[in-house]
């Protein structure tokens, strides 16, 4: 009886494609070959940089990735959230849109994440295929992966890879990056702003019917989605944008983040650091629900998270306000908050907390006399409230000033 392929486990094939030919589309068609599967090969950006497809194999789901040259949001949001691949092994899972197990696996090399090994099973034989065989196949994928998103001299292709390059900071200059746009939509594009939506979170409860990718091409007119660092990244271009993702999210299970205005997409990778870092915010356990927001709405949170190794500033006396607050279970902490942000009028401090005149009155006069908080010295408001908001962030978490800033 004939042994298969990969039962030889024999890859020398692959190792000599390897070095004499530098191509990872030949790299693909050897190591499909060995393995006697259909397969695909993408980059972090779940694009397809080479497959390799048997004579007889016909999926819809194979044959639609192939033709639009990347995976569904609906499967990268599968390979975002996978226990297996984020600690970078692989995995075998079962697709809804297709009769086929499919193994995932990450390739890495000197510790980057550069895309994934995507093997349909068409028969059960992948899993038993021996472990170093896997193994070699992986590492040598990755190498010539690595190769490939290493070389200096290679043109961009599209704007996509242009846009890339701006967020990683790799254009120097403005004048520079003008010139490689020259010849490109960007040239003359004005977005206002731009969304970062997390395919962690995200569910489709419409296989086979809709997709998260048709839905926002069909919503958002020149969006320009594509994926980066895990995340779909697409462009805005109105305030109407904005309020069809309430109702995206709910649908998808999405977390949304809204960036800062654009001025110049030059300045993209600042806004895009600081919206990345609202969303990882939103992901939050206390935000609970809340499946979209903004840079806007979170910069009071992101600037105290960015403070909060520094409680050594904090006013001592107001280090003990917040530990009676604690002991005690009462409110001066807050109260004081309130009053402070209020511009110490009495009646906005009761509207925010929804409490009657003479509690607060009570609650700010022991804050005073007890505590000998200084509220009558105005040089040292700015410092009272940067420490008392720190500490409220420290206790109540982002969401608390998040919803004050709703409300």
């Amino acid at each position: 009886m004939n042994k298969h392929k990969w039962e030889n486990c024999s890859i020398q094939t692959l190792i000599n494609e390897f070095f004499e030919q530098d191509d990872i589309k030949k790299l693909a068609e050897d190591t499909g070959t060995l393995l006697e599967c259909p397969l695909l090969i993408i980059d972090e950006t779940f694009h397809i940089a080479a497959h390799f497809n048997l004579p007889d194999f016909s999926d819809r789901l194979f044959k639609d990735a192939v033709t639009c040259g990347m995976i569904t949001y609906e499967i990268g949001a599968i390979i975002s959230k996978n226990n297996a691949l984020s600690i970078g092994k692989p995995d075998y899972i079962k697709l809804d849109e297709s009769a086929y197990t499919r193994r995932f696996a990450p390739l890495i090399c000197t510790g980057v994440r550069l895309g994934y090994l995507i093997c349909v099973d068409v028969d059960g034989h992948l899993q038993k295929i021996p472990p170093e065989t896997w193994r070699q196949i992986e590492m040598i994928l990755s190498k010539q992966l690595f190769i490939e998103t290493s070389r200096q001299d290679k043109p961009f292709e599209t704007t996509e890879e242009i846009l890339m390059y701006l967020l990683g900071g790799g254009f120097p200059s403005e004048p520079y990056f003008r010139i490689q746009t020259a010849n490109t939509y960007l040239a003359n594009f004005k977005p206002t702003a731009f969304a970062l939506i997390d395919l962690t979170a995200y569910n489709n409860e419409y296989s086979g019917k809709r997709h998260l990718k048709e839905e926002i091409r069909n919503h958002f007119a020149n969006s320009h989605d594509f994926v980066y660092k895990g995340d779909v990244f697409l462009f805005l271009h109105s305030e109407h944008d904005i309020n069809i993702f309430a109702e995206l999210a709910n649908e998808f299970g999405l977390k949304v983040i809204i960036s800062d205005p654009i001025n110049s997409l030059f300045e993209l990778p600042e806004l895009y650091r600081t919206a990345h870092e609202a969303l990882e915010m939103l992901l939050e356990t206390d935000f609970g629900n809340t499946g979209v927001s903004s840079v806007a709405n979170l910069r009071t949170p992101l600037m105290l998270k960015n403070l909060l190794h520094r409680k050594d500033l904090i006013p001592p006396k107001l280090i003990s306000l917040a530990k009676h607050d604690k002991e005690k279970d009462t409110m001066y902490l807050e109260t004081l908050y309130y009053y402070l942000i209020s511009n110490r009028s009495l009646k906005k401090t009761c509207d925010a907390l929804f409490m009657h005149r003479n509690t607060v009155l009570y609650r700010i006069r022991r804050i005073h006399e007890d505590f000998l908080i200084p509220l009558d010295d105005i040089s040292a408001h700015t410092e009272l409230l940067l420490g008392t908001a720190l500490l409220l962030f420290e206790s109540k978490g982002a969401a608390f000033f998040a919803d004050i800033k709703n409300n």
